[in-house]
């Protein structure tokens, strides 16, 4: 096997890892809070997409429709909070979690009746879809820009969660809700920065997402929710580190399993992917990188 090939393998598992890390971290940061799985997520990622088309129609520049878009996310999930899951918060899982289809459902109704059932095209700017010649290899370059990015938002929300007090709560209620809020935690806000970063990261999952497909479409936030979820179980439920690890793990072996198919059987390649996941829930439940918190749910 060649440098050139092997660098560009490389390259081709860091990018889609770093996409994968951030929608498996928009999962994980409400799921070791609330213990629930947010499966209104892909829409959070939907609703950006969406506003990249309404910043497009207004000619606005690029900048500001990234930055509206990334805003818009994180809005969205703070709404979606503070309308739908507060109310039932003090109620059962099962409550929490008919909640989170429900409005995953309402929204891509939403999504189909008021903009449009059919993919709309989203116009980016020229950089986005630009190569760069790299090592001797030629890669697009949203490659090495998310590669970036993720690095970036990586060590901001460790800084976050490390350094500043609300993310020292954060990590507080995660461990022991209820101890915290014995210690003065306030739970509404601690929640409510949880599905804010989670909409955050929703955003910029939807830059690089839609950079990949070109257009969007009511239910384009499915395949992304189905990627965090799958990384979120092989990585860790509990774990900011195993989310982490489980979108670039999820990616080598998408990449491996794409090199070493054939043809034929490239198809079977997401019926793979789950044998693997059952496989770990069957083995390793906990994920690879097992997390200090207890199961204990937001009540």
């Amino acid at each position: 096997m060649s440098l050139s090939i092997v660098i560009e393998f490389i390259i081709n598992v860091l990018s889609m890892g770093s996409l994968y890390a951030l929608i498996a971290l928009g999962l994980v940061i409400v799921y070791g809070i609330c213990k629930l799985i947010n499966f209104a997520y892909g829409e959070y990622i939907t609703a950006a997409a969406y506003l990249l088309v309404f910043c497009a129609g207004l000619s606005l520049p690029w900048w500001v429709a990234f930055v509206l878009a990334i805003l818009g996310g994180a809005l969205i999930g703070f709404l979606s909070e503070l309308i739908a899951y507060r109310p039932f918060r003090g109620r059962s899982l099962d409550a929490l979690l008919v909640t989170s289809f429900g409005i995953s459902i309402i929204l891509q109704r939403v999504f189909q009746v008021f903009i449009s059932p059919r993919p709309k095209a989203v116009n980016l700017p020229a950089f986005m879809s630009a190569t760069i010649s790299l090592f001797g290899i030629t890669t697009p370059l949203r490659n090495i820009i998310v590669i970036i990015t993720t690095a970036v938002l990586l060590l901001v929300l460790l800084y976050i969660m490390q350094k500043t007090p609300l993310g020292i709560a954060m990590r507080a209620a995660a461990e022991n809700f209820t101890t915290a809020r014995l210690m003065g935690v306030n739970a509404n806000l601690v929640i409510s920065t949880a599905f804010i970063i989670s909409g955050f990261l929703a955003g910029f999952v939807c830059l690089f997402w839609v950079a990949r497909t070109g257009s969007v479409e009511p239910t384009l936030g499915a395949s992304p929710l189905l990627i965090g979820f799958i990384a979120v179980v092989v990585g860790g439920m509990n774990s900011l580190p195993g989310a982490v690890v489980g979108g670039y793990l999820y990616a080598l072996v998408a990449n491996v399993l794409s090199l070493a198919l054939p043809t034929s059987l490239l198809s079977y390649r997401d019926a793979i992917m789950f044998v693997i996941v059952i496989c770990f829930l069957v083995l390793k439940p906990e994920g690879l990188i097992r997390g200090n918190y207890q199961e204990e749910r937001v009540g």
